[in-house]
């Protein structure tokens, strides 16, 4: 069976992003499915004729029902470098994700700061006001950027990168994403995942020292991540 083809939106020796869909899984996982990893690395070998086995490091993932960019290091030494700026974030390092939520947004712009706790056995998060037990701060900053006769698309800026965490923080002020069942979105969205999308990330190439902005492109398959993306770039 063919592998479908990879939406390559950046390629360098050290570096390469893809724009993940979002029945895609980052990593291998209990599903057994084949991992986005897996494909970059049969990509490669492909592409140079590459003998043996050949190296792709994770260092950052999303959620398998979000779409958008990830970043996968061919080297070593990239990976080593990446894993350090996503672990640190600050100024190194900048994610903004696009949210459709059905809910008004309270505010035109608001940051959030609430306290997350997560749940390994329902793989779930819980969002809590004031600092509880093992709950780590989580904080992001959204914007309302567009709107459609039934939906709304926020930018999110993401300051700490906790799991689930735009997706519980939205939830947890009324606003759940688009087809997230698990934090209380009444339906699922027609062809699966959910209105999350990794939008656009922001770094220094761990390699040549330079800025670099990478920005993936919404689902093709979606009609209203599309009507979004053109009132928003209009």
């Amino acid at each position: 069976m063919a592998r479908e083809k990879l939406e390559i939106l950046y390629e360098d020796n050290h570096i390469i992003a893809i724009n993940k869909k979002c029945k895609d899984i980052v990593q291998g996982d209990k599903t057994g499915d084949e991992p986005l990893s897996e494909k970059v690395k049969a990509y490669i070998k492909k592409k140079y004729d590459k003998p043996g086995d050949v190296f792709i490091g994770v260092p950052h993932r999303i959620d398998r029902p979000v779409s958008g960019v990830v970043i996968f290091a061919k080297t070593s030494k990239a990976l080593t470098r990446l894993n350090k700026m996503f672990q640190q974030k600050g100024e190194e390092i900048n994610k903004i994700y696009w949210a459709i939520v059905r809910d008004c947004p309270r505010a035109d712009e608001e940051r959030l700061t609430h306290y997350l706790l997560r749940n390994e056995e329902k793989n779930r998060t819980n969002v809590f006001d004031k600092p509880k037990g093992k709950a780590k701060e989580a904080t992001l900053e959204y914007r309302l950027l567009s709107r459609s006769q039934k939906y709304f698309l926020l930018e999110v800026k993401l300051f700490t990168g906790r799991h689930h965490q735009i997706r519980a923080q939205l939830a947890k002020i009324g606003i759940p994403i688009r087809g997230d069942l698990k934090y209380g979105a009444p339906r699922s969205k027609t062809g699966g995942g959910i209105g999350l999308h990794a939008r656009e990330i922001s770094f220094i190439h761990p390699v040549k020292q330079e800025p670099i902005t990478i920005k993936a492109p919404v689902p093709k398959d979606d009609n209203l991540w599309k009507e979004f993306e053109k009132m928003v770039e209009a």
